[in-house]
């Protein structure tokens, strides 16, 4: 059980890496193989390009690159499994050849968690929780990847308060877990942003009682990267949400997030450091010297 969100949790992966989490916000990128994802559909599409875009992101600051092949966006068309790994494990492959970069891959598919894990990744990003595959907690185990569970209010009936329902959905999650064997160190939740929460008020009102979710004793991660109610906020398109991602990112940094899943390293990796400088002045109580 974590004892502060900010104290170090050291995240078991797969292929005996781990990863600290906790005293410095850690970005994850998105890498979308994909013609139509909502903000970059087609920018990653060629292995070539999704490889340039992914080395590129970690020299920006990305710890995590995180790889989809299936677009999550709402009435986006359905792939086949076979078409999401023909997408991924090449630009997989690839990265863990020629960088020592922590892979994550994004998907529900439980053969396609495995493929991805043997190909070279470390994490297994599930969108529904481990609770779509049966198969998907047992993989985790198997493969030794680490794993961020997501919550989402798609395909079931939510109830109205939004940190209760997380809460629910997540004790299923961590039941499934546990009945598989799957070590606490190796999970991380994420409360979904944007999945099913159909309006800004309704993201909004889970951003500001994201600390509530600090009970759940899990590092968290923050997906609002360009999300929907970002743009009802802003007025602004996908690809120019990059400012209020980097102004969540810091608010949710300070009510205990530990990794940051964005789509613009830079942006958010400069707002990022405000904050972990401010979490540090605080623990001097603001006495202490900002190099």
């Amino acid at each position: 059980m974590m004892t502060s969100p900010f104290a170090p949790f050291d995240w078991k992966l797969a292929h005996g890496r781990s990863l600290t989490l906790g005293p410095e916000a850690v970005i994850m990128a998105v890498i979308n193989v994909t013609p139509d994802s909502f903000s970059d559909g087609g920018r990653n599409l060629a292995v070539e390009s999704a490889v340039a875009n992914a080395l590129q992101a970690a020299e920006d600051g990305a710890r995590i690159i995180d790889i989809g092949g299936e677009s999550t966006r709402p009435g986006a068309a359905p792939v086949s499994a076979e078409e999401e790994q023909a997408r991924i494990l090449p630009v997989i492959e690839q990265l863990a050849r020629k960088s020592g970069l922590i892979l994550s891959v994004d998907t529900y598919r439980a053969d396609t968690a495995r493929l991805a894990i043997r190909a070279g990744a470390h994490i297994i990003n599930d969108i529904e929780g481990l609770q779509k595959d049966p198969a998907m907690a047992a993989t985790a185990v198997d493969t030794g990847a680490g794993v961020i569970a997501m919550h989402t209010g798609r395909g079931r009936d939510k109830l109205a308060d939004p940190v209760e329902d997380q809460r629910h959905f997540f004790a299923a999650t961590l039941r499934i877990a546990e009945e598989a064997g799957l070590a606490r160190e190796r999970i991380v939740l994420d409360p979904g942003f944007g999945f099913n929460k159909e309006t800004p008020s309704d993201n909004l009102a889970l951003m500001a009682r994201f600390d509530e979710l600090i009970a759940l004793g899990y590092p968290l991660l923050a997906g609002t990267s360009r999300k929907r109610f970002l743009g009802a906020l802003t007025g602004r398109d996908p690809a120019e949400r990059d400012v209020a991602t980097a102004a969540t990112s810091a608010l949710l940094r300070n009510a205990g997030a530990a990794i940051f899943r964005v789509h613009n390293v830079a942006f958010n990796r400069d707002a990022l450091r405000v904050a972990d400088a401010m979490l540090k002045a605080r623990e001097t109580d603001g006495r202490g010297t900002l190099a």
